[in-house]
């Protein structure tokens, strides 16, 4: 039984780095473990989980950053672009003691996003919430400023900066800002 299990977690994790872009390749090199802290700002949950470690990311703990980014109005969970997960990690280590990621907004489903974007004009149409390729957040007692630098100097993706709201968002896309 343990060696079956062995197998198909190697068997995901050669799957899941076969299909991965080049900056996610690039963190698998990297031997150490790699860990985020959440809290979900709507629903109240939290986690503290160990996404990567011996070179391979931790299906369990995906599963787990899935179900914390999920659209909270309808509970509808999807897969959060690993790549999106090491971009927050390498942001979140700018800052001392990997600090409690407060999640405004991560995956969200066609109706949640298309109820948003009728009701504001700042919510995107196709906004890449629905892909689990983007997220809203803020940590607290940081400025958000020194925040919006961090994820703009990683150029990782895209930024936005929403000091009225107070939340940074991140997404995996091109590199972009506003």
């Amino acid at each position: 039984m343990n060696n079956r299990r062995s197998f198909l977690k190697s068997s995901v994790a050669v799957a899941s780095a076969l299909a991965l872009p080049a900056m996610a390749r690039a963190a698998i090199a990297a031997p150490h473990e790699r860990s985020l802290r959440f809290y979900n700002t709507h629903t109240g949950e939290t986690l503290r989980t160990m996404f990567w470690a011996e070179g391979q990311f931790i299906p369990e703990a995906l599963q787990d950053i899935n179900h914390l980014l999920r659209d909270h109005r309808n509970d509808k969970v999807a897969s959060i672009d690993p790549e999106l997960i090491l971009l927050l990690e390498r942001v979140s280590a700018q800052f001392s003691n990997h600090e409690v990621i407060h999640v405004i907004s991560g995956y969200r489903s066609p109706e949640s996003n298309q109820m948003l974007a009728e009701a504001s004009g700042g919510v995107a149409k196709h906004s890449m919430h629905i892909e689990g390729k983007a997220i809203d957040v803020r940590i607290p007692g940081r400025e958000l400023e020194r925040l919006h630098k961090a994820a703009l100097a990683l150029k990782g993706g895209g930024v936005g900066y929403y000091p009225t709201s107070q939340f940074v968002h991140m997404d995996t896309g091109r590199v972009r800002h506003w």
